[in-house]
């Protein structure tokens, strides 16, 4: 066994790493060796990359079984299904970010598009849990992707308790999207994650979406909560990045985040 093979049966082998996307995994794992010396300072190194891309959203354990029972309880019931997903959600700091403005976000990105009956949710998250509040048609098809195996298998799960036709995966963004296609594909808080995995990543993934519509955000204010001009630096960008690419868009900001509906 090489020091890459080594360093990512190291990372495979923690309870935190362990249910990531094993490319990602060997990705980072072979950065690391080519920037380091030796494989104890990559393997540091390492842990360090996942926990800023992956690890900080997830501040305590997942309750995968807990949670499926609470929404097969909830028995379909609309109030009961809503009151189950948000208390879920907050089990991961993107999510849990958003509620205090759920139905806001959802009723101003969804106005700004057309009828969705196919919805991608790339490095979603527990983002698939906010499906009622999207007014989606019954039976609506909705493909969820993460870096974590184990939260793809619970959303798997979890979408036909919520309705929904579909499926989850597990992928790594930074070598590109699923093969799926999709009425709008929702590419929330993602980028700037992408960013640090690979520099030019965030574009090259928003390319590759086949999807006619995206909505895309960012986030306004550090995990900490800190305000540090996030808004207009990544407004910035996004708009840059349309102009380039001649796609229309539309922006919304509501507290903590800012969103472009982007027709491309």
């Amino acid at each position: 066994m090489d020091h890459l093979d080594e360093l990512v049966a190291a990372l495979a082998a923690t309870p935190k790493y362990g249910a990531i996307s094993p490319e990602l995994l060997r990705a980072v794992a072979a950065r690391e060796l080519a920037a380091h010396r030796g494989p104890k300072a990559a393997l540091k190194e390492a842990k360090a990359k996942l926990h800023q891309v992956a690890g900080a959203f997830l501040d305590r354990a997942p309750r995968y079984s807990r949670w499926l029972e609470e929404l097969r309880a909830a028995g379909g019931a609309p109030e009961r299904i809503q009151e189950a997903c948000r208390a879920i959600m907050a089990g991961h700091a993107s999510t849990r970010e958003r509620l205090p403005v759920l139905e806001r976000f959802y009723a101003a990105v969804f106005a700004a598009l057309p009828p969705v009956s196919a919805v991608a949710d790339l490095a979603c998250g527990l983002n698939p849990l906010a499906a009622p509040w999207m007014g989606l048609p019954p039976g609506a098809t909705y493909m969820a992707c993460d870096l974590y195996a184990d939260m793809a298998g619970f959303l798997g799960e979890a979408l036909p308790l919520l309705g929904l036709r579909g499926e989850a995966a597990v992928c790594d963004l930074s070598a590109g999207p699923p093969p799926w296609r999709a009425d709008v594909a929702l590419v929330l808080k993602t980028l700037p994650v992408l960013e640090q995995l690979r520099r030019g990543a965030g574009r090259e993934l928003l390319r590759a979406i086949d999807a006619p519509r995206l909505v895309v955000s960012f986030p306004t204010r550090s995990l900490g909560g800190r305000n540090v001009g996030m808004a207009a630096h990544y407004g910035a960008q996004m708009r840059e990045l349309c102009a380039e690419e001649g796609w229309g868009h539309t922006a919304i900001e509501l507290p903590g985040e800012l969103a472009f509906v982007v027709e491309k």
